[in-house]
């Protein structure tokens, strides 16, 4: 395993609930429009999964935002670090956000 798999597995956060009257759920479960704040890759997803999600952005603190989803429900667009990306909600469900209530 290497160097930088080892340090996102520090970053995997469990579901439960979270601090300051805000609401713990997966990625996948934003509604259009909705913006929040990734709390970090959950247990579920292989180290390269998670590896991959973090290069494309998806690290802890960042703000993201869902755009649309195609016409099947999948994959859905995110707004993230400036850019939009597309990903499979087998993907979206495997990063934890935070967003208000």
């Amino acid at each position: 395993m290497s160097l930088v798999i080892s340090a996102l597995a520090d970053r995997v956060v469990e579901p439960g609930p979270s601090d300051e009257g805000t609401l713990t759920q997966t990625l996948a479960d934003l509604g259009r429009g909705k913006r929040a704040l990734i709390l970090g890759i959950s247990g579920g997803a292989a180290p390269e999964a998670a590896r991959r999600l973090f290069d494309l952005g998806f690290a802890p603190g960042v703000e993201v935002q869902m755009l649309r989803r195609a016409p099947l429900a999948d994959p859905v667009v995110f707004r993230i670090v400036g850019y939009e990306v597309a990903l499979r909600r087998t993907e979206a469900r495997c990063i934890l956000v935070s967003s208000g209530q």
